[in-house]
């Protein structure tokens, strides 16, 4: 009898176990995907099994980690900005894309593409100290909501990520993003939401420039891109900064396609995750049509590869973290 109770307390906790693994997932593929990866990989003897130093796993950030719509949240962030700075900029009234950004028109804005959104961003994102920018997102953050979610930005963060963050981590793996937001822009809120340390976090960058400021050495930012790193940018930037391959990677646009590519190209255990947004009601849905965070050639190839991909209607019981 007493072995008959061990037994069941046995399997009554391994249940429960089970059960705190990634708990705002959904049973299925997806979810069965991760955990088989992640126990293969750091249980010496697997035929998956990777050694822990070489246990990194690379995220994109908008779409990935948090949302993007209706335009990403660095934009959102710079259209603020815009209209902060605008009183000094009477031009901008019949300026494009500065026009689109002072009369709201959001779909002149999208037209203007990435030439657009590059101007808007060297413009309101230089002229200061690295300091001074920090200090700017970081209040901004802290108070600005998204206009139709009405809820902090940092608020919309997709929970079953952070929890997967988490299990990555416990288990060993070191987690980076590589985005194409920018760099600094990233690193205020990343160690706070996501658990990553600024020096994990790689972006795009503007030009920096050493100056000393009455005697004290500051670096200023100055209104000219220096390297983007979105599409072809992201394996090069990787190679650059971590150099070494990571064994998974983690995105939800074209623009990770090259990152995913380049990751499981790799000898060995390798994994990649596509976060496909299906969900209209409690987020957004879209993938090969839209103009932000374009789903086509990666969603194709992910098929075609074997990589996973998440529908959050389906595999998400929860999709931003509740107070």
């Amino acid at each position: 009898m007493k072995a008959f109770f061990t037994a069941i307390l046995l399997f009554s906790t391994s249940v429960c176990a089970a059960e705190e693994i990634l708990p705002s997932w959904n049973d299925g593929a997806a979810r069965d995907a991760i955990i088989d990866f992640v126990e293969c990989s750091t249980k010496d003897g697997c035929t998956k099994y990777i050694e822990p130093e070489d246990r990194i796993a690379v995220f994109d950030n908008d779409g990935t980690l948090w949302s993007e719509q209706p335009v990403y949240f660095q934009l959102m962030f710079a259209i603020d900005r815009v209209k902060e700075m605008a009183k000094d900029h009477p031009e901008w009234k019949s300026e494009q894309p500065f026009q689109a950004v002072l009369e709201n028109d959001i779909k002149a804005l999208k037209s203007s593409g990435q030439e657009g959104l590059m101007k808007i961003i060297a413009v309101t994102h230089a002229g200061m100290s690295t300091d001074e920018f920090a200090e700017i997102v970081h209040n901004w953050i802290a108070t600005a909501k998204h206009p139709q979610k009405n809820k902090l930005y940092k608020e919309l963060v997709f929970q079953p990520m952070l929890e997967l963050l988490q299990y990555l981590r416990e288990n060993g793996f070191k987690t980076y993003i590589f985005s194409g937001g920018g760099i600094e822009f990233m690193r205020v809120f990343a160690e706070e939401v996501y658990g990553i340390p600024p020096e994990q976090v790689i972006g795009s960058s503007i030009v920096t420039k050493y100056e000393l400021h009455d005697g004290v050495p500051v670096l200023i930012r100055q209104p000219k891109i220096d390297f983007i790193d979105d599409k072809e940018g992201k394996p090069i930037s990787i190679n650059k900064f971590l150099g070494k391959r990571p064994v998974a990677a983690f995105g939800n646009s074209d623009g990770d396609l090259q990152m995913l590519q380049w990751t499981t190209a790799g000898e060995g255990s390798r994994f990649g995750l596509i976060v496909h947004h299906t969900d209209s009601e409690r987020e957004w849905a879209y993938d090969r049509e839209s103009a932000i965070g374009q789903l086509d050639k990666a969603f194709t190839e992910a098929k075609a590869k074997g990589w996973t991909i998440v529908d959050m209607k389906q595999d998400w019981k929860s999709i931003f973290p509740e107070k």
